[in-house]
């Protein structure tokens, strides 16, 4: 079983990776490749449900009007 620290170590690789799509996402929002941001999009969104213990999180940039 995982020490509380290999699952606080798990838990922030998670969070930056969560924040590194985000990133990617707005990234493709803006070049106006909304596609590629709606299918990291519904990825991310796919991992983040996938979390124990953590509520799903709506992805501002899926709101973001092209």
């Amino acid at each position: 079983m995982a020490s509380d620290g290999e699952v606080a170590g798990y838990r922030r690789a998670t969070e930056d990776l969560l924040q590194q799509l985000d990133w990617c996402i707005g990234y493709f929002h803006r070049i106006r490749k909304s596609e590629i941001a709606s299918v990291l999009a519904k990825n991310r969104s796919h991992i983040r449900s996938e979390i124990p213990n953590e509520p799903e999180e709506p992805v501002r940039s899926q709101a973001t009007p092209e």
